[in-house]
């Protein structure tokens, strides 16, 4: 036996979707109910273990056998499910997961996406969420299903049959997926990663439950004291509802089109009075950040740790890691300077003395979100991160060379940016620092073709700018970045050569082709992007425009235009995952435990005595791959995570 394709069909009293697998696995009424598997693309076989068949000993050999390689579509779930269900821990490193193979290639991430845009013979059957529904799901009980909450096989024997051809035609179409990307195989240097991605998601991360359980109850007591005071002030039914506040605040003379975070602060600050106070109401109450307290508690494993909580290649295009269930890529910041203070307060439930010292719970709440992540006890967390890994390398591929230099020198790039633009020298808190600031919103809103717009969105009025200076700045960068703004120009004209004339195309370290319906991009590093069923149009503005077929903003498969400076921006971002998926391999091969990471940053559980310097000596080791390349890794130590 060489390789098992495998597509599992399972019952739990745990929501999925909000608890995740590994919680999902471990509820008491969890169990598999069908078993299909196919040995070496042999015909699909179903075990209806809900009916007492037993997956065959040589099968459960095969799944412990790290040399037969274990198929599935979303494989993470086949293999913690079964290793619950069969009391085996399985390990990760012989499964290969398909989805992560459709995921590579640019194309959707559901068995019935992916089978719909290859055009499959065998397509996932459209039934299957109404059977599952049925049998994987408690039901509701009722006087004509007998009062019982699950439905078994022999109270539908029909549905059963149709479940079981199902959990079949997964197989089928799984199996007919991998055949058809198999003309692009993913690189085993990736499936290393992958394991390695399985192996953080399986050792998870410990969740101060104590303090969320506390985080929770302040939320809920404070939520309740501000509605009933926005209630009091406004005499509305429920002033949470836009409608009915918008109808209050106009009868109040002050009449507003919009309640967005940015309305509402902005109106604040330009009222008095009961307005004000009902419009303070409103932001509290609409503070939205809290809720992953909830999260944490729902998907707290028994072990006191939250596991699964970044998905390999989840964003589509560039191939980062995404954030599920407690969504940690998109974690609030934290500025207090006594967060020990605050955080105990909260946990202790002195929820008065804690309102009393800081201006709102609710946004207190928020900034200690990050503490809620604790280290196992007798352990400390190591948080390491590159310095401006996106500047670096961006330079680093457009050849700016006295942005290398900076980086070089470990100098500040946006003294240095500000300097660069206005023939100055710049200072942090010296000559010309006014400067530094302007310098400093250039480099996070310019670097990929952006101008006023992008300034404006980065927040760059917010931090004191005016609009009428904004295009200036633009232009000043723009000039001081010259072969950035042309790295643009050439990867585009690059890409639609290589999709007209079928030629191989070079831009710096970056090679475009175009093979078999694909553009493809090739990364230093060796990982490719692809782009499906390119073309070249004319757009609206009667100039030639990269297009082709993609996951849009809508979630839909469809045609996606684009342009240089946005494909450059998908290859920097794509470049510093590589060199983030590389620097967590060198850490676990040194022996760090990685519980998980965040954008640009690691978070290591280490024993007390483990030096923080050591980590991001390792951490900012340049590949071999990327020579010039200057990096930089900062850390620091916490007894809970927190931003330094």
């Amino acid at each position: 036996m060489e390789q098992i394709n495998i597509d599992i069909e399972t019952y739990s009293g745990t929501d999925l979707s909000k608890a995740g697998v590994y919680k999902y696995a471990e509820d008491p009424s969890f169990t598999v109910l069908l078993f299909a598997y196919s040995i070496d693309h042999s015909p699909v076989r179903c075990i209806e273990c809900a009916k007492g068949e037993r997956i065959p000993a040589s099968v459960i050999e095969a799944l412990r056998d790290e040399s037969v390689y274990k198929y599935a579509f979303n494989a993470s779930f086949e293999r913690i499910c079964l290793s619950r269900y069969l009391a085996i821990p399985l390990s990760p490193i012989s499964w290969r997961c398909t989805m992560v193979g459709s995921l590579y290639l640019g194309l959707p991430g559901s068995l019935a996406g992916v089978g719909a845009v290859l055009g499959l013979e065998k397509q996932k059957l459209t039934e299957g969420k109404d059977l599952i529904r049925y049998f994987s799901i408690p039901c509701k009980p009722t006087a004509v299903n007998g009062g019982r909450t699950r439905n078994l096989p022999e109270h539908a024997p029909e549905k059963w049959e149709a479940f079981v051809k199902y959990n079949i035609r997964d197989v089928e179409t799984e199996m007919g997926i991998a055949d058809k990307i198999s003309r692009f195989p993913v690189p085993d240097f990736i499936w290393d990663q992958y394991v390695l991605d399985q192996q953080i998601n399986d050792l998870g991360v410990g969740i101060d439950r104590d303090f969320v359980s506390q985080a929770i109850k302040c939320d809920s007591t404070s939520h309740e004291r501000y509605l009933n005071r926005a209630i009091e002030i406004t005499g509305l039914s429920n002033p949470n509802s836009p409608i009915q506040l918008k109808e209050w605040l106009a009868g109040q003379g002050a009449e507003v089109t919009s309640l967005t975070k940015k309305e509402v602060k902005d109106l604040i600050s330009r009222s008095t009075g009961k307005v004000k106070e009902a419009l303070t109401l409103r932001r509290l109450l609409s503070k939205s950040s809290v809720k992953k307290y909830t999260a944490m508690e729902v998907c707290c494993c028994g072990d006191g740790r939250a596991h699964g909580l970044l998905q390999f290649y989840g964003a589509n295009r560039t191939g980062r890691w995404a954030g599920r269930l407690i969504q940690v890529q998109n974690l609030p910041q934290n500025h207090l300077p006594d967060l020990d203070l605050a955080r105990d307060l909260i946990k202790s439930g002195a929820f008065e003395e804690a309102e009393l010292l800081y201006d709102s719970l609710p946004e207190l709440l928020s900034e200690l979100i990050r503490t809620a992540f604790v280290p196992r006890e007798g352990c400390k967390f190591i948080v390491a991160d590159f310095s401006a890994v996106e500047a670096r390398a961006l330079s680093w591929m457009a050849g700016e060379k006295w942005r290398m230099e900076v980086f070089k020198k470990n100098g500040d790039i946006y003294c240095a940016s500000a300097s660069q633009m206005f023939g100055v020298p710049v200072e942090k808190h010296g000559v010309n620092s006014d400067l530094r600031q302007k310098g400093k919103i250039a480099e996070l809103a310019l670097g990929y073709g952006g101008s006023v717009g992008a300034m404006i969105a980065m927040g760059a009025l917010d931090m004191g700018l005016t609009e009428e200076e904004l295009q200036s700045i633009v232009s000043a960068w723009r000039q001081s970045s010259p072969r950035i703004v042309q790295f643009w120009w050439n990867v585009g004209k690059a890409a639609m050569k290589a999709v007209k004339e079928r030629t191989i195309q070079r831009v710096g370290c970056i090679t475009f082709h175009y093979e078999s319906g694909f553009l493809i991009a090739t990364l230093p590093s060796g990982r490719s992007l692809f782009y499906a069923r390119p073309r070249v149009i004319r757009n609206q503005y009667d100039r030639e425009s990269l297009t082709y077929m993609g996951v849009g903003t809508n979630k839909q498969w469809e045609r996606i235009e684009s342009y240089g400076p946005k494909i450059v921006e998908n290859l920097t971002q794509a470049l510093c995952r590589d060199l983030l998926a590389e620097a967590m391999d060198r850490l676990s091969k040194a022996g760090y435990q990685i519980v998980m990471h965040v954008h640009d940053e690691v978070v290591i559980e280490a024993a007390m005595d483990t030096d923080v310097d050591s980590v991001c000596e390792i951490m900012a080791r340049t590949p071999d791959w990327a020579k010039g390349l200057e990096l930089s890794a900062a850390g620091y130590e916490c007894e809970f995570y927190q931003k330094d």
